[in-house]
């Protein structure tokens, strides 16, 4: 059975940094796209990053470029996102997702896209 483990998430200040990961066990998603979704109370869940299966393509949020890095270690079946300057506007639960099947390669913003999710970590900025 296919498990996604989030943790990291916490209270931060304005401008400060958190670093969220997620783990995967049951199955190795070396060859897999691998993303964070967030989640803001009465929101719809929107697309913040993701990652190729070998980390050399990236695709993020407008609103979180240069703020954001994604990376991935496929040796821990890991999946990684740092995240520095932190505004209150990040208050989310933060979700990591894969897609299950290995194409397409280029990663992608759609929620429909991935299959696996974990149960979320939640991420407080305060102002």
């Amino acid at each position: 059975q296919v498990q996604l483990v989030e943790s990291g998430g916490g209270l931060v200040q304005a401008g400060g940094s958190l670093r969220l990961s997620c783990a995967a066990s049951g199955r190795t998603f070396s060859r897999n796209v691998m993303a964070w979704f967030r989640e803001a109370p009465g929101q719809e869940r929107e697309f913040v990053a993701a990652v190729s299966w070998s980390g050399d393509i990236t695709d993020y949020k407008d609103s979180v470029k240069g703020r954001f890095t994604i990376s991935r270690d496929n040796a821990k079946n890991t999946v990684y996102l740092q995240m520095n300057r932190l505004q209150p506007e990040d208050t989310a639960d933060y979700f990591c997702a894969v897609r299950s099947g290995i194409y397409p390669y280029v990663p992608s913003r759609s929620r429909e896209e991935y299959d696996y999710w974990g149960q979320g970590t939640q991420v407080t900025v305060s102002s």
